[in-house]
């Protein structure tokens, strides 16, 4: 990867010839995602007035790839045929969850060995993995994939970031994230006050940090300005798998049990352990939904004792089963 500048000129002189991007997209792929990371390049090239970049747009065999939104775009490329690139990113959304293609794989160890940086916008991170190509780096992917992936990868060094840029590996969470990842990457080349003009046509009002987290504040998404409760929220959505204690959140917060119990009902309308309960239910529910692992592994990875401790508070929550959650017969 080049450099980043320390200041608002480039450090690289310009390649007189456009970067040549590739973009993968396997099935249910996020037209979001899609548009975040291509948009950018778009405007630098309309900004710069030449051809800085140009696009690729590559699908796992002959014909269209539909969007998780159901769009198609026309003039796509089998990933066989693909032209000589720069740098390939697979783009890919929930439609991969089962997605095991050794064709796809080995083109994407042929791409990597030869020394070309590869990405994963959104769950194409994922893929990556499951092809062997980020053993020795770190990475991010979607905030709602995380616990799926980390149980799914253990030895992979997984960051909740916004993105990641680790050598000749890059990743980012999907959405808008691929933006960020994008004027990043313009910035290196073209310097910060390109980036800049460049965000300013989608109305991006500043560049964000690969470090900076992907899920909205808590204040935010639970409406609440209590520094109290904002630590008790943020100890108990990082703690799923090991859950902690009411006593020990209510130590760590700085009041009393008796206190937080009171605090927590006022502001929630329940008590604190079933709302933490809740939360590690429905972690419970995403991974029976959008992954194939085990019960046991599922009750592992969410702080319950076995399958049939969690599949006791499963059916109370939500009326059914998670082996009935797992067959869609509920």
């Amino acid at each position: 990867m080049p450099p980043r500048p320390d200041t608002d000129r480039p450090e690289t002189a310009t390649a007189s010839k456009p970067q040549q991007f590739g973009f993968l997209l396997l099935p249910q792929y996020s037209m979001m995602a899609l548009s975040s990371a291509t948009e950018p390049l778009r405007s630098a090239n309309y900004i710069s007035g030449k051809p800085l970049y140009q696009w690729h747009l590559l699908t796992p065999g002959a014909g269209n790839t539909a969007s998780s939104s159901l769009f198609e775009i026309n003039a796509q490329t089998p990933f066989a045929d693909a032209p000589p690139l720069d740098m390939l990113f697979v783009v890919a959304s929930l439609g991969v969850v089962d997605y095991h293609d050794e064709a796809v794989f080995d083109w994407l160890r042929q791409f990597a060995a030869s020394g070309r940086p590869v990405g994963g916008i959104s769950l194409g991170t994922l893929i990556l993995a499951r092809a062997g190509l980020l053993k020795e780096h770190y990475c991010t992917i979607h905030w709602d994939s995380l616990r799926a992936f980390a149980l799914e990868f253990p030895k992979v060094d997984l960051r909740r970031d916004l993105y990641c840029i680790d050598r000749d590996r890059l990743t980012c969470g999907g959405g808008t994230s691929g933006m960020d990842m994008m004027l990043d990457l313009i910035a290196r080349v073209h310097g910060k006050k390109f980036a800049i003009d460049v965000a300013d046509q989608f109305l991006y009002t500043r560049l964000r940090t690969s470090t900076e987290g992907q899920k909205m504040s808590v204040q935010w998404r639970y409406g609440i300005d209590d520094r109290r409760l904002v630590k008790a929220l943020t100890l108990m959505e990082q703690n799923i798998e090991t859950p902690i204690a009411m006593h020990v959140i209510a130590s760590l917060v700085g009041v009393s049990s008796r206190q937080f119990e009171r605090l927590w009902v006022q502001n929630f309308s329940e008590s604190p352990s079933r709302f933490y309960m809740t939360l590690r239910l429905k972690a419970a529910q995403k991974l029976l939904q959008e992954s194939t692992y085990s019960l046991h592994d599922v009750a592992m990875q969410c702080g319950f004792a076995s399958p049939s401790h969690l599949g006791r508070f499963y059916r109370q929550l939500f009326g059914h089963t998670p082996g009935q959650e797992r067959k869609g017969r509920h």
